[in-house]
């Protein structure tokens, strides 16, 4: 009884693993490299920043700031942007979802929240492409200013 029902479960096995319902092809994914390592860096797509860093100076605490960071696609292929993520909630990276032709530009609009907090500030913005190398970081700095209260100071006499 055991050898039948090995002898039926590696049949279904070995016919599960026939079957191939969805092929990838070349035009599918664009790979930078042969298969004997020699690279293919001149077709690829290639990420361009107009600017890497951005500082948005002294902003006041709980105040809303965006900056777009634009880039053009200086390479030979479509570009395509996987991934931002920020170092932190505070900081909202909104990147293009659509492939970016060849000499075509964009922008990756970044929006921080500075409510809560206080002092200076650093964040990282990891962007993720096809391109090689495929991670970019950007970062956006400044200075969070705690407003001083408009109450007049209470002073007690005795």
């Amino acid at each position: 009884m055991k050898k039948i029902i090995l002898s039926v479960s590696t049949a279904i096995l070995l016919a599960a693993c026939g079957s191939d319902d969805s092929k990838i092809t070349t035009d599918d994914i664009n790979i930078s490299a042969s298969a004997n390592g020699t690279q293919n860096a001149g077709s690829l797509p290639v990420i361009q920043f107009e600017e890497e860093t951005h500082d948005f100076g002294k902003i006041t605490q709980g105040e809303k700031v965006s900056f777009s960071f634009k880039f053009k696609n200086t390479g030979k292929s479509n570009l395509l942007i996987s991934s931002a993520q920020a170092s932190c909630g505070c900081t909202v990276p909104k990147p293009p979802k659509d492939p970016l032709a060849p000499g075509a530009t964009d922008k990756i609009d970044v929006t921080f929240d500075s409510n809560g907090k206080s002092g200076k500030f650093d964040k990282q913005i990891t962007v993720i492409t096809n391109c090689d190398p495929n991670t970019k970081v950007l970062k956006i700095t400044g200075e969070i200013i705690v407003p001083v209260s408009n109450e007049p100071n209470k002073t007690t006499t005795k």
